[in-house]
């Protein structure tokens, strides 16, 4: 299995597993909590169908990459891309983030610019700042991290059961837009991720972007579903849009945060039109 080496621990080292796959001009796949690169089944598909090379990731901490106690935060997120971009060489390279992957999408733009990127593509993402303060009052208030953290603190596998309801808005999409067995699925993927990991990224989803946006300077597409129960499209979607210069901005219709499965048809549809 393909491993690239990004760190240290003790006496172990970090390894982020990846997969690559296709022939073409490359795109970068980021995925969001708590999941892993496997979760971009429905898109790899679609863009090994239009002639792409397509490259998944499993961010540290979560899939088969090393499950390390550190290096739980944007700034070595962003790092970690970039040792994965270096070490396969890739240029003119598109990148698609979801959820937390939006967040290492700004972070890396905003750290090590865009020499190896062509465009960028931010699904149902974290950016800009989610955290309700008085500048931000369509945030999420501190009280509901703190409550996710504590949750997953005392029994991990039992919250990623109620996690699911509200990823996949399951009232709404069981036995239509999804399967139980989908969703057993990435109940599976969530609970075999670090428990040290799990619970350090809450508190990364309200790093501030902010000054990270405005630095972009390639052309970035930005879905978010309207009936998003994790990542409220109030505070991001349409905010990141704004900071984002010459960004376009499409609203999913009906769609929750797991839309990338839910309405795998229209997130494609939209991928594939922008990154052609």
């Amino acid at each position: 299995m393909p491993f690239v080496t990004v760190g240290q621990e003790n006496s172990a080292p970090i390894e982020l597993y990846y997969e690559d796959h296709g022939q073409g001009r490359p795109v970068v796949l980021i995925h969001g909590f708590p999941l892993s690169g496997r979760a971009w089944e429905r898109q790899e598909r679609a863009l090994l169908a239009a002639g792409r090379r397509v490259i998944t990731y499993d961010r540290r901490g979560f899939g088969r990459s090393s499950q390390p106690t550190t290096g739980y935060d944007y700034d070595t997120f962003a790092a970690d891309l970039q040792a994965l971009l270096t070490a396969l060489d890739l240029r003119d390279t598109d990148l698609v983030g979801h959820s937390m992957g939006g967040g290492e999408i700004a972070r890396y733009l905003g750290t090590f610019g865009s020499e190896r990127i062509r465009r960028a593509v931010i699904v149902s993402g974290v950016p800009p700042y989610l955290l309700q303060t008085a500048e931000t009052p369509n945030g999420v208030p501190q009280k509901v991290f703190d409550d996710i953290a504590a949750g997953l603190t005392a029994d991990r596998a039992a919250y990623f059961t109620e996690w699911n309801k509200n990823f996949f808005n399951l009232d709404q999409t069981l036995g239509k837009r999804i399967s139980p067995e989908e969703v057993q699925d990435a109940w599976n993927t969530a609970v075999g991720a670090s428990p040290t990991g799990t619970i350090a990224c809450v508190p990364t989803w309200h790093t501030d972007f902010r000054a990270d946006l405005p630095k972009i300077d390639i052309p970035v597409l930005v879905l978010h579903g309207t009936e998003d129960r994790v990542l409220p499209i109030e505070a991001c979607g349409p905010r990141t849009h704004e900071l984002i210069k010459g960004s376009r901005f499409v609203a999913v219709d009906g769609a929750g945060h797991g839309l990338c499965w839910t309405h795998a048809d229209e997130v494609n549809e939209q991928l594939l039109s922008f990154l052609a």
